[in-house]
């Protein structure tokens, strides 16, 4: 049997590992900082926080769908656990060399500034979500099985 790429799949798995990496951040003021994504996309963006969510979620789902159609394909791995968390630095080490500080040049600071959430703290934080994200987004994304004369 073959597998294929399943959009239903990929988009219930990109919304089900973005609400629990959610979740995860709401736990971050018990390390002494803030986490909430949608606030900080709705600042940036100057726009309400609704608009902050649905594209904190519209950015999970893209997510997703880079790894069930790029990452899997392109690593022949197989969609598990191990090989989203692994999938999930690439997440991360996007949002702290290049998102982060965008937004903090954006809000008026300074790209250093911005590097790696601006503290270690902060952007350890962030990679456990992270990883959590990518794990979830793994062990929940199922592509289809389709035989092999189909497939042919």
């Amino acid at each position: 049997m073959k597998t294929q790429f399943s959009f239903q799949s990929t988009l219930i798995a990109g919304v089900i590992a973005t609400a629990v990496m959610t979740a995860f951040t709401y736990m971050a003021p018990l390390m002494g900082f803030e986490m909430n994504i949608p606030k900080m996309l709705a600042g940036t963006m100057g726009t309400s926080i609704i608009v902050g969510w649905l594209a904190h979620f519209m950015i999970g789902t893209i997510l997703a769908f880079i790894y069930a159609g790029i990452f899997l394909p392109v690593t022949k791995q197989e969609a598990n656990y191990r090989s989203g968390a692994v999938y999930g630095i690439f997440p991360w080490l996007l949002a702290q060399l290049m998102v982060m500080p965008m937004m903090m040049v954006i809000n008026g600071g300074s790209y250093i500034s911005g590097l790696f959430s601006g503290s270690i703290m902060a952007a350890m934080a962030s990679l456990v979500g992270h990883l959590i994200y990518g794990a979830i987004l793994g062990g929940i994304y199922k592509p289809q099985t389709v035989s092999e004369k189909a497939a042919a």
